[in-house]
């Protein structure tokens, strides 16, 4: 038996394995690998990795797999209770008949996944400012990351919104408290990034325009606009140059830091895009911890 999916718009640049937990269930990813590797999933009737970015259009497969099992043992969606709901949605800095705009909470998935339950998707699906569609996402923002983040409320808009990010047209910027004194204070950094999908080594390029806002001997703020958008592509660079974020528990080299921080030092501040010749800026205030360290440090913004 096979069933066959066509790759709507708003899921253009998703990782597959991703796509198969949106559209099919919360699988575990062992079964995903497994059913990859037998070609039991294929991609325009080709066999595929779980990281394959997938594209409008594209048609996807599915022989003979039997979920329900699996389905409902890992299916099980994260439930927010009223206070939760409530407190998200006080985050939010406009809310309009296309979508919303939130300053998002540290510690907070965008989405489900077998690590983290707690997540805006099921949050927002259980608000009545959803009570007649549906939350969709339509960029990356890092659980650990705060700042600045769109919630489409169509589909339409959801299919605009990503080609936008796409197309690069859609332009962020970030705050970062680093560790050291970064020796020039504005540029483009330019790496090639290494990550690892099971054995396979993938490089990827890498740029970010910078600007350091203030720094002494001890740290920096530095202000950053990414080119290409890159998984963990700030978070890397910052490390590889020797300047992690403070809070980094995954890339930072300092490991004899006695300063230990709860919350990256890392924050999504503004948004710029434009629609039907309309501007559109919004920008997320900084959140009280990232300006106590900001004092601590004696850094000025």
């Amino acid at each position: 038996m096979k069933k066959s999916y066509n790759v709507e718009a708003a899921f253009n640049g998703m990782r597959l394995d991703r796509w198969i937990r949106n559209k099919i269930g919360n699988l575990p990813q062992g079964l995903i690998e497994k059913s990859l590797r037998n070609g039991k999933i294929k991609i325009n009737k080709k066999k595929i990795s779980s990281s394959f970015k997938i594209s409008t259009n594209d048609t996807i497969d599915v022989f003979n797999i039997n979920f329900k099992e699996n389905l409902k043992k890992n299916n099980k969606k994260f439930e927010p209770s009223k206070d939760v709901i409530k407190s998200n949605e006080d985050l939010i800095i406009d809310n309009n008949d296309d979508f919303i705009v939130l300053n998002k909470a540290s510690g907070i998935s965008v989405q489900g996944g077998t690590k983290s339950k707690k997540n805006l998707v099921d949050i927002f699906t259980k608000s009545k400012i959803f009570e007649n569609t549906k939350p969709f996402s339509v960029h990356r923002l890092d659980k650990e990351t705060s700042g600045v983040f769109i919630m489409a409320k169509k589909r339409e808009t959801a299919q605009l919104l990503t080609s936008l990010f796409r197309l690069r047209k859609i332009h962020k910027t970030y705050l970062a408290i680093c560790h050291g004194e970064l020796n020039k204070n504005s540029g483009v950094w330019d790496h090639d990034l290494i990550r690892y999908e099971k054995n396979r080594k993938v490089t990827e390029n890498a740029k970010t325009f910078f600007k350091v806002l203030d720094k002494n001997s001890i740290c920096s703020l530095v202000e950053m606009k990414p080119i290409t958008g890159r998984k963990h592509q700030l978070r890397k660079q910052l490390s590889s140059i020797g300047h992690p974020i403070y809070g980094d528990k995954k890339y930072n080299l300092k490991k004899n830091d006695k300063v230990i921080n709860k919350n990256l030092m890392l924050h999504s501040y503004q948004i710029k895009f434009m629609i039907n010749g309309k501007k559109f800026t919004y920008k997320a205030l900084l959140p009280d911890y990232f300006n106590k360290l900001l004092n601590i440090k004696r850094l000025k913004f």
